[in-house]
């Protein structure tokens, strides 16, 4: 397969998968099957609708000063196959315009690892992912991109700061990883229904 026919395909596939949980409304499992302590279940706090205020580096990497764009709106965590994986569906918009996205969280269970692979929807591609786990009540997931033609290195950070409030930063590394620059910063407040 060509590389662009691939990406077509991933981002059909993905798509797919999104609109058969949207449309299930797939409940949280009450088991004792929650208490998996191998990491698969990391994510079954963030399951439900939240508000997030997010900053966004307006050029990461380069000279210029910093600019920070501003943006709000809300990120809805659905669990999908018995919460091996999640999907989050996250739509802000601000002064410079929206960002529509989907993030596919898969559990490798033989790496006792979580891969979060991201899509815009203004260009339906997916990104590399960034894999990791949770330590200490920190997420921390890395993986390799590019930015422009440049390769880069890419942090994931994700706090659970409380029951009702979750932080994500993303950081990038033109250096392997020796310095990195903070490019998005989200703050989620739980919606409470």
């Amino acid at each position: 397969m060509t590389i662009p026919f691939r990406r077509i395909l991933n981002v059909a596939l993905f798509a797919a998968l999104v609109c058969v949980v949207a449309a299930s409304g797939v409940a949280a499992p009450t088991s004792a099957s929650s208490t998996v302590a191998d990491g698969q279940r990391d994510f079954d706090w963030e399951i439900g609708t939240w508000r997030s205020s997010v900053q966004v580096l307006a050029d990461p990497l380069s000279d210029s000063p910093d600019e920070w764009l501003e943006f709000t709106g809300t990120s809805t965590v659905r669990p999908l196959m018995d919460r091996q994986a999640n999907v989050v569906e996250f739509e802000v918009s601000g002064p410079a315009g929206r960002i529509e996205a989907l993030n596919l969280r898969l559990y490798e269970p033989q790496a006792q690892r979580w891969s979060l692979t991201f899509v815009s929807m203004r260009d339906g591609l997916l990104t590399p992912a960034v894999r990791g786990g949770f330590r200490d009540g920190v997420g921390e997931f890395y993986g390799d991109d590019k930015l422009g033609d440049r390769p880069i290195k890419v942090r994931f950070l994700i706090t659970r700061v409380s029951q009702d409030e979750a932080r994500f930063e993303q950081a990038f590394s033109a250096d392997g990883g020796t310095t990195w620059e903070t490019n998005w910063i989200a703050v989620d407040h739980r919606i409470r229904r």
